[in-house]
């Protein structure tokens, strides 16, 4: 005796497969490809947003506490963890220390951020240690070549150029 039971698999298949695309995130067609359907940034993005905001009109302090609250939500977000490394480091040598674990930490999440190895190159620096720096300026060359050539220009003068550029910091994300 021979049972098929393709036929009566097919509808119990197709139903679990339309059940796991009503998991993904909504998506429609526009141009030649799909596109995620926008959705409300968490509140740990909004956070690290507002925190960016503070850091490019140069308020440290209120950068540093809105990365530091993102963080409070998402201690993973190596983006936050470079800008409040940034936004530590232009306070002045009393928060060196903390900075360069926030670069370390961000670079430790997220290996490719060359924004963190270019400021925490400069952050070496700043430290009195050019041999980090250049180990820094190293990863750059296979990374991101603007950065190694910014970097190269701290390296070789001993101090960033003014007035400030912003080169290595993570910008906002929409």
């Amino acid at each position: 005796m021979k049972v098929v039971l393709y036929p009566l698999l097919v509808p119990v298949f197709a139903a679990l497969v339309f059940s796991l695309f009503s998991l993904l995130p909504s998506a429609h067609a526009a141009g030649s490809g799909f596109e995620l359907a926008e959705k409300e940034p968490s509140q740990s993005v909004q956070l690290y947003n507002q925190g960016v905001e503070h850091m490019m009109a140069k308020r440290f302090p209120a950068a540093e506490q809105k990365f530091r609250d993102a963080l409070a939500l998402d201690d993973k977000f190596s983006k936050a963890h470079n800008n409040l490394a940034y936004s530590l480091r232009k306070q002045g040598k009393t928060f060196y220390g903390e900075a360069l674990f926030h670069y370390s930490r961000a670079i430790q999440l997220s290996p490719k951020l060359s924004e963190a190895y270019m400021y925490r190159g400069v952050l070496f620096i700043q430290m009195g240690n050019k041999q980090k720096a250049l180990a820094d300026h190293d990863v750059l060359l296979e990374m991101d070549q603007a950065l190694a050539t910014e970097l190269a220009y701290v390296v070789e003068h001993g101090k960033e150029k003014e007035p400030e550029q912003f080169f290595g910091v993570s910008g906002a994300i929409e």
